[in-house]
C-alpha cells in the first residue's frame, strides 16, 4: 500500500475515532471534582496507568501541572513499594486503562481506598462494564473503534482518544478556573511558549 494512501485512511480513522466518544455528563462531574479537590481543597491530581496508557497518564499530568492545576504521575507499580505516600486526603485520581481490567490498576483502587477511603477516582476506559468502570466515581468512556495498528494490537487509536479526553479534562478546568496567560507563564519561564505566554500578559 502507498504510505500517503496508508496515512489517509490512519487520519480517517482515528478521527472518526475521536468524533464517536461518548458526550456525558461525566465530563461535568469530572472537571467539577477537580476543582473541588485541587483548587478548593488544596489537594491534586494524581495520574496513572500501565505501558502506554502510562506513558498518556503522566502527559495529562504534566499537562495539568503548566495549566495551574497540581498533578503528579504515580507509577501503578511502584505504589506497592512506598510511592502510595504520594497520595493525600483532599486529592483526586484519574486512572486509564483500556481494557479495564488491567491488574496493576485494579490493585491500585484498592490500594488508594485503603489509605483514603473516599478519594475520588476519575477513569478512561473503553469498557464501560468493566471492574474499573465499576469502581470508578466518574467513567469516561472511548469510542469502540479498532487500533490502526494492522495487528489491530498496539495502541494507536485507543491511545488517541485517551489523549484526547485528556485534552477536555485540561481546558475545562481552565475555563473553570480563569487560568491566565500570566499565570501559565509563571510556570512556563523557558522556551518559545513562555516567551508566547509572557508577551500575552
Amino acid at each position: 500500500m502507498d504510505v500517503k494512501e496508508s496515512m489517509r485512511d490512519i487520519l480517517r480513522a482515528e478521527s472518526e475515532a475521536i468524533l464517536a466518544i461518548p458526550v456525558s455528563d461525566a465530563y461535568n462531574q469530572a472537571v467539577e471534582a477537580i476543582v473541588e479537590r485541587v483548587h478548593r481543597r488544596g489537594g491534586k491530581l494524581v495520574t496513572a496507568g500501565m505501558g502506554k496508557a502510562g506513558q498518556i497518564a503522566m502527559n495529562i499530568a504534566t499537562t495539568f501541572s503548566s495549566t495551574g492545576t497540581p498533578a503528579v504521575n504515580l507509577h501503578p507499580s511502584e505504589a506497592q513499594h512506598g510511592d502510595l505516600g504520594v497520595l493525600q486526603p483532599n486529592d483526586i485520581v484519574l486512572l486509564i486503562s483500556n481494557s479495564g481490567k488491567t491488574r496493576e490498576i485494579i490493585e491500585l483502587v484498592d490500594l488508594l481506598h485503603g489509605l483514603y477511603e473516599d478519594i475520588p477516582v476519575i477513569v478512561i476506559t473503553g469498557v464501560a462494564d468493566s471492574p474499573l468502570a465499576q469502581a470508578a466515581d466518574f467513567t469516561l468512556l472511548t469510542a469502540p473503534a479498532p487500533e490502526v495498528c494492522p495487528l489491530g494490537l498496539t495502541p494507536t487509536t485507543s491511545t488517541t482518544m485517551m489523549t484526547v479526553i485528556g485534552d477536555v479534562l485540561v481546558v475545562n478546568v481552565m475555563k473553570a478556573i480563569g487560568f491566565t496567560a500570566s499565570e501559565y507563564a509563571k510556570r512556563h519561564h523557558g522556551g518559545y511558549l513562555g516567551s508566547a505566554a509572557r508577551a500575552k500578559k
